[in-house]
This record gives C-alpha cells, sequence and structure tokens, in this order.
C-alpha cells in the first residue's frame, strides 16, 4: 500500500495546514486557496500559462460540482421569502410553538428531528424540509440562527450520517474495503456514533449557551440588501397579506406541509436518495413559490415570480461566493486534479489526499492505541475534500491492514475511519460542505465552521479513546 509523496503532495498538505489554521484565526481563506491552486498548477504543468488557466478551471469544477446545491438553496430561499411576505409561514409553525418554547428545547427539538429525517433521507433534503418550517419557531423563542444550524449539523450531517443505519450507504462502502459484513461495522458503529453525538451536541450547547451568558456569542448572519426602497417592500408586503385571508393562508399552509409529506413518501417509497431526493423537493419548492405567487399578487403574479426567483439566487451566490475557492482547492485533493492538470501524480495514486493518508499509515507503528489514532486521523484527513465519503474505502482498507497486524477489532477500526472521515468531511467542519445548514439559517458557513470546531474536536478525541478499550 506503499506509495512516494511528491513535491505536489507536500505543498498541498503546507496550504492545508495554513487553511486550517487561518479558518481557527477567523480570517477569510480565498486568497490563500488561489495561491494553492497556481502552486500546484505550476508543479503540475510547469508552465506558467497551464497554472493560470487551472486557477479559472478550477472554479469552473467547484461550481459545477456545488451547483445543485446551489440551486436547491437558491429556490428553498425564494419559497421562503414569499410564504414570508405572505404570513403563511406564521401560520405553518403556530402549531409547533406549544413544544419549542425555549431555546434549549428548541436546539435538541431541531436536532432530533433533523437526526430522524436524515436517518431516511439523508441531510440535504432534510435540511430543506426542516429549516424552512422550523427556525422561525426557533428564532421566536430565542435560539440563534447560528445555534440552529449548529444543531442541524450535528445531529443530520454528524450523527445520522455517520451511522448511516437505514440507507446504509456509508457502512457498505467501508465494509466492502476492509472485506467485512456491513453488519458488523454498523454493529461496532453503535458505540462509537452514540459517544461522538453525545459529547459533540451537548459539548456545542454548553458553548452556545456559556457564550452567549457572557457576551461573547457571534451570530455570523448573512444579511442581503433587498433592492428597492423600504417604503416600497413595505407596501408590496401588505399587498400580499391583504390578498389572502386567513381562512387561505391555513388552506395553503395545510397543503404546503400535505406537499413535502407527500415528497417524503415518495422518497421512501421511490428510494430516492441523494441529488435524486433534493430535486424532488426543489422542483416541489418551485411549484409553490409559483402558485403562492399568482394567488397573492394577482395582477403582478409573474412579475412576483421572477422577482422572488432573484431574491433567492442572489442569496445563494452571496453565500457561495466566498465559498467556491476554497472548494476549488480542495476538489483538486481528489479527482479534480487529474482532470484539470492530466496524469502526474505516481501511477499508483488514488489522489493527493488518499495518497497522505496511506503515507500517514505506513509511519507509524501498529498497535491499539496508534491504530484508534492513526484510523482517526486517517478518516479525517480524507473527509478535507468535504464529501466524506470519497475516502471512506481507504479507511476500511487501512483498517483492515491495522487490524491484520494488530490481530483483532477490524470492524472498530473500520468504522472509527468511517466516523472521523463523515464528521469531518461530511458536513460539520468544511465550509462548503456545511452550506446547506447555514444557508437555510442565513449565517456564514464559515461563522458555522468554526463555532463546529471545538465539539467536534473533541468528540473525535473521546470516541478515539473508547475505540481503544472496544479493540
Amino acid at each position: 500500500m506503499g506509495i512516494h509523496l511528491t513535491a505536489i503532495h507536500w505543498v498541498y498538505l503546507a496550504f492545508i495546514v495554513l487553511i486550517m489554521t487561518l479558518l481557527i484565526r477567523r480570517r477569510d481563506t480565498a486568497l490563500v486557496c488561489i495561491t494553492g491552486i497556481f502552486a500546484l498548477g505550476l508543479l503540475a504543468t510547469e508552465t506558467l500559462s497551464g497554472s493560470v488557466s487551472g486557477v479559472f478551471h478550477s472554479f469552473i469544477y467547484a461550481t459545477k460540482e456545488l451547483m445543485g446545491t446551489i440551486m436547491i438553496i437558491s429556490i428553498i430561499v425564494a419559497m421562503s421569502r414569499v410564504l414570508i411576505k405572505t404570513g403563511i409561514n406564521e401560520t405553518m409553525v403556530a402549531p409547533l410553538t406549544r413544544f419549542l418554547r425555549t431555546p434549549a428545547m428548541a436546539y435538541w427539538g431541531i436536532g432530533i428531528i433533523m437526526m430522524v429525517t436524515s436517518f431516511f433521507f439523508w441531510p440535504s433534503p432534510a435540511v430543506a424540509l426542516i429549516g424552512a418550517v422550523l427556525l422561525p419557531v426557533a428564532i421566536r423563542v430565542g435560539l440563534p440562527a447560528l445555534g440552529a444550524a449548529v444543531a442541524m449539523n450535528l445531529f443530520g450531517h454528524g450523527i445520522a450520517l455517520s451511522g448511516d443505519y437505514i440507507i446504509q450507504g456509508a457502512p457498505k462502502l467501508t465494509a466492502d474495503a476492509a472485506g467485512l459484513p456491513v453488519s458488523s461495522v454498523m454493529a461496532a458503529s453503535v458505540p462509537l456514533v452514540i459517544v461522538m453525538g453525545l459529547v459533540t451536541t451537548v459539548a456545542a450547547f454548553w458553548m452556545m449557551r456559556r457564550d452567549q451568558r457572557n457576551g461573547s456569542w457571534r451570530d455570523g448572519l448573512v444579511t442581503i440588501k433587498s433592492t428597492g426602497d423600504t417604503l416600497t417592500a413595505r407596501t408590496e408586503e401588505d399587498e400580499a397579506v391583504a390578498a389572502i385571508s386567513p381562512a387561505m393562508k391555513k388552506w395553503l399552509a395545510i397543503v404546503i406541509l400535505l406537499l413535502f409529506a407527500a415528497d417524503v413518501a415518495a422518497m421512501f417509497i421511490l428510494k430516492l436518495q441523494g441529488g435524486d431526493a433534493t430535486a424532488l423537493v426543489g422542483g416541489t419548492a418551485v411549484l409553490i413559490l409559483s402558485v403562492i405567487a399568482l394567488v397573492a399578487h394577482r395582477n403582478r403574479g409573474l412579475e412576483k415570480v421572477t422577482s422572488y426567483l432573484i431574491e433567492g439566487f442572489m442569496f445563494g451566490f452571496k453565500v457561495f461566493g466566498p465559498v467556491i475557492p476554497i472548494a476549488a482547492f480542495f476538489y483538486l485533493g481528489d479527482a479534480a486534479f487529474t482532470d484539470l492538470f492530466g496524469k502526474v501524480l505516481p501511477e499508483a495514486s488514488h489522489g493527493i489526499v488518499n495518497d497522505l493518508g496511506v503515507a500517514l499509515a505506513n509511519a507509524v507503528p501498529l498497535n491499539g492505541a496508534v491504530g484508534s489514532v492513526t484510523l482517526t486521523i486517517t478518516g479525517a484527513i480524507t473527509g478535507l475534500d468535504g464529501s466524506g465519503f470519497s475516502g471512506i474505502s481507504l479507511a476500511g482498507s487501512i483498517a483492515q491492514l491495522f487490524a491484520t497486524a494488530i490481530g483483532s477489532g477490524a470492524a472498530t477500526l473500520t468504522a472509527l475511519g468511517q466516523v472521523a472521515a463523515i464528521w469531518v468531511g461530511g458536513g460539520t467542519l468544511i465550509p462548503w460542505a456545511l452550506i446547506p445548514a447555514a444557508a437555510i439559517c442565513g449565517v456564514s458557513p464559515f461563522e458555522l465552521a468554526r463555532r463546529n470546531l471545538k465539539p467536534v474536536l473533541m468528540g473525535l478525541a473521546a470516541t478515539t479513546v473508547v475505540a481503544m478499550f472496544l479493540l
């Protein structure tokens, strides 16, 4: 499993360290990422024109990869705008206020609902379904928008996705790579997922309440300036509300909830996952937006549909603007590098990030404690590309190698690598991977990543220690 590391690998690793340092220090990293892309392009092509062109092509690559997420977020936000202006959102969330009466109840309530939904349909569609309905309730009872985003992140993209007990995409990938039955990896992951989930969610909640008490809480809100003056906006809102009677609002609220419930049923019956499930939610949101705009604005409905869509896309691209350069750099750690710069890595290479993970595994002595630490670090490194899934096969194969040397613990090590990779890359630490929750809640993905960092690192440390005792 040995791999020869080249200058490209070391330069990529150096920029990762620099980027993570800047993120921790709450500094923007777009320029550093652009410099990193340029440096990697120069090493790969050995031409100035090739490296300069590589910067632009990497932006195009990242935009293509992120386009589905940009679209669903923009459309959901556009739909939310018309629901807010017509007051339908107030009618939709009113029954929930009796259950979510305090910030604590809102945090844990949103988190648990997100987790259960994500077990069946994965987190991205779940964020769109839950955020649009529950976020206004949470904010009303005093939970900050960033706190709601943290809850959705940790429970959905963290607990639910790292276990993946219903859809079983993650454990199948790691189990196949480790040569184990899927059931054994799932069983071994249960205590690890529980420990990781409890430590991170409790730590995040405690830190949020502590920072709110001492006045150091930062909500990281993303503000979108509207076009037109305030008076015009107020007049249009009054016009929209006046066009719909209270009875009509209640009827429309019920229909909207039934439509999204039908989406959930369709996902389950038709086994829709990932992009297919997101597309179903997105298409439903477009239809809801169109119908309500026509009902509310009547003669001006045609123009207002376009206006709401523009608002949504303005929000989506404002949120994604600073993310694309960073995503472009980290995508180079996987298949994007070969696509953009050709086959310049060693013949046995499986991508820069995976090569670094293999090199780490081969550089450490093999025993239970070191094996656990190494699998956690390896999983975390492979998660740096922001997908969470691209490196978990590597985690499974390295777990098999370590278990063979140690003589036991293959399933536990495999599950540990899976948990680390998905918690880091699946949507809790890498800014562009956690954009769905950040955008729905209207907060900065970078601030959300910073807020998640300490709880996730604490959780990884605790989970690694537990794994050592389970080996």
